[in-house]
């Protein structure tokens, strides 16, 4: 039954839709599959198995409500569900319930999706680990954050889907480290109330998923916007900016062989692959993003930072207490430096359909203590630029390690339809 766990969200709901599944069959499935791997995986910080199994037989009864119809899907512990717990992975919020879904989860509930569980979230969405969440691959390495839980599980067969956000490289970083698929959208595709902020100018909601269509089946239902099915991509292979910002040199050996190799593997299937020379501000923005985002988590934590201090992480903490100290100056030009890139921003794709870039700087980390560098994320989140991540390569120690696509602003089902035309390229494969 636990294999039933692999089927994709797409596969599984067209059987269930056919009547070739269950959707009792299939739950039961996921949450063998996690009863299995999670004391070694902890992807979890809540599960409810018996109202998962209750929705189920309902499902069953009813019949299919498509898109999401019995497809099961977890949710990252901060953003907001009526019927169970969300402590937005901080002990000062044990227990809280909130009093309406998110509105990303009421579409999901709407669609037919089945709500497992909330999976674990570092602290706030920001850097300390809570809940000691492990890849699955080897758990002595992170799984990356701060969407740590959700990239795991999904990486593990437990869920086709899951929910996580991005301030920094929440999304596309853990989903490289797990080796699974990662989609960012356009920033605010989404509507985000009832996903607790961090940052509001940066903040983004997105999901993992095991291929491009299921990133694209859950992206139609979190937004009108977008369509289901993916289209093909027509005409010319798609034009590729090799993206070298911020600067490379923080890039360990197997993310370096990766993108050249995927662009190397590109180039012979009959992609364009032209080296990109960024404005000279565009340097700059990796510090702005940073200011950006340190300021603005004190105005969003202003009261857990003045009335529950013992309930923070030292190192949220020292942040908050730095972040204090930045003038009001700094980031109102860190601002406005941003606005004035994302005017700027189709210099990038000048003769480019989509860029080229590292998901990391390299494989997962070993340890817990650290979820890794956001360095490759920062800057296309500060741009508000859709972004995606493509398991393509394995570093030294056999742990994944993805290659990042990114797309024009507003030109999601652009990306989503090269990323589909690429990832059918670029099989998983040793980096050269």
């Amino acid at each position: 039954m636990t294999e039933l766990s692999r089927l994709g969200a797409r596969e599984a709901a067209n059987l269930i839709a056919e009547g070739g599944l269950g959707v009792a069959e299939l739950v039961e499935a996921c949450l063998a599959r996690i009863e299995a791997r999670e004391p070694q995986v902890r992807a979890w910080t809540y599960l409810d198995a018996e109202t998962a199994r209750a929705q189920a037989r309902d499902c069953d009864a009813k019949g299919p409500r498509p898109p999401l119809y019995g497809v099961p899907i977890g949710i990252k512990d901060i953003i907001d569900t009526a019927d169970m717990p969300t402590a937005y992975g901080s002990p000062i919020y044990a227990d809280h319930r909130p009093a309406a879904d998110a509105d990303c989860v009421a579409r999901i509930r709407a669609a037919g999706g089945i709500v497992l569980g909330k999976t674990v979230t570092t602290e706030f969405a920001f850097r300390h680990p809570n809940g000691q969440t492990r890849n699955p691959h080897d758990p002595g390495h992170t799984p990356g954050g701060s969407s740590s839980g959700s990239a795991a599980a999904v990486a593990d067969f437990m869920v086709p889907l899951a929910l996580g956000t991005q301030t920094g490289g929440s999304i596309i970083r853990p989903a490289s480290y797990c080796g699974v698929y990662g989609y960012k959208p356009t920033f605010d595709t989404f509507g985000i109330r009832g996903v607790r902020a961090l940052a509001p100018g940066l903040d983004t909601l997105g999901h993992f998923a095991r291929n491009v269509d299921d990133l694209a089946l859950l992206a139609s239902v979190l937004s009108t916007r977008l369509p289901a099915d993916v289209p093909p991509w027509r005409g010319a292979p798609p034009r590729v900016g090799l993206a070298p910002m911020p600067d490379w040199s923080s890039a360990e050996a197997e993310t370096v062989n990766a993108v050249r190799s995927a662009a190397a593997r590109l180039e012979a299937e009959g992609a364009r692959v032209a080296e990109l020379t960024p404005p000279e501000r565009f340097r700059q923005l990796g510090a702005a993003h940073k200011t950006i985002m340190h300021a603005e988590a004190l105005r969003e934590l202003a009261f857990e930072f003045e009335r529950h201090a013992e309930g923070l992480s030292a190192e949220l903490m020292e942040i908050l207490q730095r972040a204090a100290a930045i003038p009001a100056a700094s980031y109102l030009d860190a601002l406005a430096l941003a606005q004035a890139c994302r005017g700027e921003v189709e210099v990038l794709f000048a003769g480019n359909d989509v860029l080229l870039a590292p998901s990391a700087t390299g494989a997962a980390p070993a340890g817990l203590g650290h979820t890794g560098d956001p360095v490759f994320n920062a800057v296309w989140t500060l741009l508000h630029l859709p972004c995606l991540t493509i398991p393509y390569a394995q570093g030294p120690r056999g742990l994944p390690v993805g290659v990042q696509l990114i797309g024009r602003p507003r030109r999601d089902v652009q990306l989503l339809s090269a990323a589909k035309w690429i990832a059918a390229r670029l099989d998983l494969r040793p980096a050269a």
